[in-house]
């Protein structure tokens, strides 16, 4: 499981201060929303002292009852301004925390995109999901919640703890001398249950993982019948969290409400007990006993409100955490130069290139080979052989350690990003289609017209399918093209990738899950495509790349044999068994 045994410590100052940086682009909102709440602490800290003069001139000494609609009245307006500026502050917070959320999942998903592909190899694709969704949520709730009730009861605390000492320092004294226990009991449950808050978060992270997984192979899972090991392992994972969060709450239980309700009880028990003895000798008002019961209220239920939302607290600061651990990654995909070089050609060269995914392994070893404008060349050999890693190192995917890449004899290095992307089209073995339309992925979101979009389709022979479809360009594409053939979706890439207008075209196993009906559909798609441009093609049907200006066979990252189809077939190597094998499955088939 992600991260099932790993609990690292987390820093709450740091994370605090970094949330903060975010909070004051909104300063002003915020500090109008702690003006607001500072004016309700002392609204809130005023009600009990109306009350005792209430009590001590009306109400003991039996006053004229003229002057109590008038002290009731103000008595009851205070609170509906507590209320008022109350909802006021929190809705202040509110729309600042969901802004600065909004800003934090930003710029975690802005970060995401520039992140190298070693990553994503590593990180599965749930667990980002649920950072950028579930833990920013988390944050949300943390600004809205929790940090708007910590500055509010802060307030409160203050203002309450000032009247006291200003009403009487000694009883005030006597409370206080309790809030050390207070502390403690806090700093003991900040110290067990962060373990049990991190593991809750973990198996969460981990549900996300595996239920992404689930959807995604969902064909496979109902193919090879593993429904039930999924509904196991899923059900493991959800009750390891169930576990968890159960420890959790048990611990919020013995903890927080009661640990401070009980204090709260023996304050009242001090206080009851002191003014017991000594009304008499320090003629204590009946006033002034009340306020202090009130006091002990506004003094305590802001730690008691705080102590049981300290535990989301932790899960906010520790879901905060992992966001902030994508924005400030900077294992970014390999820097260009940004220098003014342009791709006029599209000649390439490898020297001598050796590449490593985990800096041990070679997985490219030596490998040099040449491709001029208007040919084309292709690599086969058996997985694992490098075939990919020749593109990934060349769509700069991956930074490779020793070596040059030339394009038109520059070093692909100098190259801006900007400049390869435009003139290197990439088609994959699964074309990846996103959500939208027909006319939108073939433009690829870019300012082609329509014209520019249906010329693309009709060079690559699309828009036949597609003027048969019932919205023609227009018609919708669901999640990854589900709704359309393997081949249709392998034109549509086609049709993307020349709206680009590409010098370079990188061809990885493109006709890899193509049945034999359509393959000389695209077959002679790619016989247009490759014409005039430099192409670099990975086969897995030799059938398919016979007419190759040059093949390149590689075994284990290095390149064994090399030459056209006839040659490699006449020297019967490597290249010529594969050839036979593949010749002989199709004869069986046949």
């Amino acid at each position: 499981m992600t991260n099932q045994n790993k609990t690292k410590k987390v820093s709450y100052r740091k994370v605090f201060f970094k949330l903060l940086k975010y909070m004051f682009v909104y300063k002003w909102t915020m500090i109008a929303a702690l003006l607001f709440l500072v004016v309700m602490s002392i609204v809130e800290s005023t009600i009990p002292l109306v009350a005792r003069h209430y009590i001590d001139t009306y109400l003991v000494h039996q006053d004229t009852p003229t002057f109590h609609v008038g002290l009731l009245a103000g008595y009851y307006a205070l609170f509906v301004l507590q209320l008022v500026l109350t909802y006021t502050g929190s809705l202040l917070f509110a729309r600042v925390s969901f802004s600065v959320v909004r800003d934090i999942r930003q710029d975690a998903f802005s970060n995401l995109q520039q992140l190298n592909m070693q990553y994503f190899d590593r990180t599965p694709s749930g667990s980002i999901v649920a950072r950028i969704t579930n833990d920013t949520q988390a944050i949300a709730t943390m600004f809205s919640d929790i940090l708007s009730a910590f500055i509010r009861a802060s307030f409160v605390f203050s203002a309450t703890l000032y009247t006291m000492l200003s009403l009487d320092w000694s009883v005030t004294l006597m409370i206080v001398i309790l809030l050390p226990i207070v502390i403690m009991c806090v700093s003991i449950y900040r110290k067990l249950s962060t373990p049990l808050v991190m593991a809750t978060r973990s198996r969460l992270s981990d549900l996300n993982v595996k239920l992404a997984e689930s959807i995604e192979g969902m064909r496979i899972i109902q193919a090879f019948g593993q429904e039930q090991r999924l509904i196991d392992e899923f059900e493991t994972i959800n009750q390891e969290h169930l576990m968890y969060a159960n420890r959790t709450i048990i611990m919020d239980s013995l903890m927080l409400r009661p640990a401070m309700s009980l204090l709260k009880l023996l304050a009242y028990a001090l206080l009851m007990a002191y003014f017991g003895i000594t009304w008499q000798t320090l003629g204590i008002s009946a006033g002034l006993i009340y306020a202090f019961i009130q006091y002990i209220n506004r003094l305590f239920n802001p730690l008691i409100q705080l102590t049981q939302n300290y535990s989301q607290l932790q899960t906010s600061v520790i879901a905060a955490k992992r966001v902030f651990d994508i924005i400030e990654r900077q294992d970014y995909e390999p820097e260009q130069r940004k220098s003014t070089a342009q791709i006029k050609q599209g000649n390439i060269e490898f020297k001598d290139v050796c590449f490593s995914y985990d800096g041990q392994t070679q997985v490219l070893n030596h490998v040099s080979f040449s491709v001029k404008q208007g040919e084309t060349i292709a690599f086969v050999g058996h997985t694992g052989s490098g075939k990919s890693s020749i593109i990934n190192v060349f769509m700069r995917f991956y930074e490779f350690e020793q070596g040059q890449i030339l394009i038109d004899g520059v070093d692909i290095k100098e190259y801006a990003q900007e400049e390869l992307r435009k003139n290197v089209g990439l088609v994959l073995q699964d074309p990846f289609l996103f959500h939208g339309t027909i006319q939108s992925n073939i433009a690829m979101y870019q300012n082609l017209s329509d014209q520019d979009v249906e010329a693309a389709a009709k060079f690559v022979d699309a828009h036949q399918f597609i003027m048969q479809l019932p919205k023609q360009y227009s018609e919708p594409v669901t999640e990854r093209g589900s709704t359309l053939s393997s081949g249709q979706r392998q034109l549509l890439a086609f049709a993307r990738t020349m709206a680009m207008q590409p010098k370079i075209l990188i061809l990885d196993e493109a006709t890899a899950n193509i049945d034999s009906e359509t393959e000389e559909t695209i077959q002679c798609s790619l016989a247009k495509m490759r014409k005039g441009r430099t192409t670099i093609a990975i086969a897995h049907r030799l059938s398919t790349i016979q007419d190759a200006n040059c093949i390149y066979v590689l075994d284990k990252g290095v390149i064994i044999e090399q030459g056209t189809h006839e040659e490699l077939l006449q020297r019967k190597g490597t290249y010529y068994t594969m050839y036979q094998l593949q010749a002989g499955a199709l004869r069986k088939d046949e």
